[in-house]
């Protein structure tokens, strides 16, 4: 029994470091029942497979990364002198009360479809090609746009669906009042453990293979199909998809007009699982800035969050604007739902917005200004969604 508790702790351990309270939970769980879930603490990166996460542990921040074990926790002295059972219960009871404040529900949305306007259409579809395949959701807005339509692509974060990032962004009705498509592509478990964009894997930070290729074949499909006005097709995403968005942006400037990272790290600020933890940790390489820049970005960040450090959204504007002359302002404001915010603004000289950062008082790993019916929101934030659609249209 000792040896088995503390194989299950030494994984529940790296699963708490890692993010995955729920996952943790579970392991503790099944030794209490007395069977171990043997699969639980095996890297994604080396193909294993996990069961959905519990329902049960909701407000719980997911970490993005998830490929391979976070550095082990030593366990506190005080907490060997109990029985191993009485132990195992105790630190379930611990986990359960995990839940950061001013987050919507984990599990909140799952599988929630978003309410439409009438007219609008919100497709169930699949692509496949050269590149790789995956299954997507499309947003037709009902508003028909003077001109040809714009195309934003959403990548949501680990553990998250594409009906439940758009319900919880709100990005549809962003795009609605300018007649924008929404591209959602989903990222399933089959491709990651925990269903995360690979963002820290060299095979899946280059223009033509892996991820990017994909996604960028997946646009430029899409794009075609609905006659999509070439300089209007912008990039956003969550934590991993803030990542992905970064690296899609930096991959692919010419397909991309501009680039929204909520929550994410900078193009290879990782190269594998252990760098991965270290960049969001804050300890992360320094990311050489763009040739001539990178697309024009904004960026979103928490300054409570603590699953990516918000020092990595200083870097996503530094790679952004590059070596190239800008000018810096700064102003802050506060949101109807009481977030304090400052807004870093760098313009060319003609006064093009080049990036734009939005550090959010007090916010952790959410959307900000998102809605409660999707998961990892902090519906007190400024709308990240409008800010976002806002700043593409503005350079477009």
């Amino acid at each position: 029994m000792k040896t088995e508790f503390a194989t299950a702790m030494g994984r529940a351990l790296d699963q708490v470091r890692a993010g995955d309270p729920a996952g943790a939970t579970r392991a503790i769980q099944d030794l209490l029942r007395g069977r171990e879930a043997g699969a639980s603490g095996e890297p994604a990166a080396q193909g294993a497979t996990r069961p959905a996460p519990a329902a049960s542990f909701d407000g719980i921040e997911e970490a993005e990364v998830l490929g391979g074990r976070a550095p082990r926790a030593q366990a506190a002295p005080e907490a060997s002198a109990a029985p191993p059972r009485r132990r195992m219960g105790a630190a379930v009871d611990a986990l359960r009360r995990l839940r950061p404040k001013g987050l919507a529900s984990a599990d909140a949305g799952r599988g929630a479809e978003p309410a439409l306007p009438t007219g609008a259409r919100f497709e169930r579809l699949h692509h496949a090609g050269p590149a790789g395949a995956r299954d997507y959701r499309l947003y037709i807005p009902a508003a028909q746009p003077e001109g040809r339509p714009g195309l934003v692509l959403m990548l949501h974060g680990c553990t998250q669906t594409p009906e439940d990032f758009a319900a919880g962004t709100g990005m549809n009705a962003a795009a609605e009042r300018h007649g924008l498509i929404v591209l959602y592509p989903h990222q399933d478990r089959s491709h990651n453990a925990q269903g995360c964009w690979n963002w820290f894997r060299p095979g899946d930070q280059e223009a033509h293979r892996g991820e990017p290729a994909l996604l960028a074949e997946l646009v430029r499909a899409v794009a075609a199909r609905h006659d999509v006005d070439a300089g209007r097709i912008f990039v956003a995403g969550l934590s991993a998809g803030g990542a992905m968005a970064a690296t899609l942006g930096a991959t692919h400037p010419e397909l991309f007009s501009a680039v929204g990272v909520h929550s994410g790290l900078p193009h290879r600020a990782a190269h594998d699982v252990i760098s991965a933890f270290a960049a969001m940790r804050g300890d992360g390489q320094a990311t050489r800035p763009a040739a001539g820049g990178a697309p024009r970005t904004i960026v979103f960040h928490g300054t409570a969050d603590a699953t990516v450090h918000p020092n990595n959204a200083q870097r996503l504007i530094d790679a952004a604007v590059g070596g190239r002359q800008s000018t810096a302002r700064t102003e802050q404001g506060r949101s109807p739902g009481g977030r304090t915010w400052r807004r870093e603004t760098h313009a060319a000289a003609d006064g093009t917005a080049l990036a734009e950062l939005w550090r959010i008082e007090g916010s952790g790993h959410a959307w900000s200004g998102g809605r409660a019916a999707g998961s990892y929101t902090d519906p007190a934030g400024p709308d990240a969604s409008a800010e976002m659609v806002r700043f593409f249209l503005a350079g477009a």
